[in-house]
């Protein structure tokens, strides 16, 4: 499927003004491509996420951004730099989810040794009230939950103050709360014009914390834009009711009617027409709370990234 653009086009040329560009991005292991021809665009100050199910490229993605691997061809330039330049600068720095931190030192230990490794790092105190974990900085890291530990690495990303932060699930194996918590540090960090790039799993953190979504199915990507504008590729809408009897011969001929599921005396009935349904519904049968809801981001998720997509 070809890479659908939503808003104002993003792919240009490339330029120093891009925080991250991806040019003919292609990266193959043995005979599966896991990157094809992949072109992306990244202005400074925005907040993307990177989404697409097992497999789909997001983390060879990301490792060629980060520089730890490198394409077979194509180009990956930060701010019109080669990642190992940028990376050299202090410009970019990432929460990935895993690291290896030390659990015999405390967070605090932590953060002044990793400073060390950064000419000019920002002072230790700073980054760990920025991270939220200001008040745990005794604590040893191997008694800190896996939030923290979390908070902690995010904390040693901001060190060297970079421009481009990139988060790989960075959220995994956080309870709710942890999640959350989590995230209202990233995005309050964000908010001062710093470039967020995440991969994630949580579909809920895409909606909730990005300008801006890109998807991407077997190497290629296949949407870009606004969540809102990525939920309207999930076309069509669902129609709840409760039906006493139901003829499902007559419903299945209304026009629009995609698929019904009957649920006791309740049916769920996905439509490309819900107004059309919401009328035979309520004209030719005894429904009683009727309810139209539009598709959300998982619906869109998975009609854009299964194996046939969206025609």
């Amino acid at each position: 499927m070809a890479h659908t653009t939503l808003s104002d086009p993003r792919v240009d040329a490339g330029t120093k003004n891009d925080a991250v560009a991806l040019r003919g991005l292609t990266k193959s292991f043995g005979k599966v491509q896991a990157v094809k021809n992949l072109d992306l665009s990244v202005k400074p100050g925005e907040v993307v996420a990177f989404l697409g199910p097992n497999g789909a490229g997001k983390t060879s993605t990301v490792d060629m951004i980060l520089g730890l691997s490198k394409p077979d061809a194509g180009e990956v330039t930060i701010y019109g730099m080669a990642p190992h330049v940028a990376i050299s600068r202090g410009q970019v720095a990432a929460v990935m989810q895993t690291g290896g931190l030390l659990r015999d030192l405390t967070v605090r230990e932590t953060v002044v040794l990793t400073a060390t490794l950064f000419p000019g790092a920002r002072p230790a105190d700073e980054v760990l009230e920025r991270a939220g974990i200001l008040n745990i900085g005794d604590r040893r890291v191997g008694k800190c939950s896996g939030g923290q530990q979390q908070r902690l690495r995010f904390a040693l990303a901001l060190l060297p103050d970079p421009d481009l932060l990139i988060l790989d699930e960075p959220t995994t194996g956080m309870d709710v709360e942890g999640r959350r918590d989590f995230w209202n540090a990233i995005r309050k960090d964000a908010a001062t014009g710093r470039t967020v790039i995440f991969a994630t799993h949580y579909l809920e953190e895409a909606d909730a914390y990005a300008d801006r979504i890109v998807l991407i199915r077997e190497g290629e990507i296949v949407a870009d834009g606004t969540a809102a504008e990525i939920k309207n590729l999930a076309s069509g809408r669902t129609v709840r009711a409760t039906v006493t009897h139901l003829d499902r011969e007559a419903l299945t001929a209304v026009p629009g009617v995609d698929s019904i599921e009957e649920r006791g005396d309740g049916v769920l009935i996905h439509a490309s027409d819900s107004d059309a349904v919401a009328r035979y519904l309520l004209t030719a049968t005894d429904a009683r709370d009727l309810e139209i809801t539009s598709h959300n981001l998982e619906d869109a998720f998975l009609a854009l990234t299964s194996s046939k997509g969206i025609s």
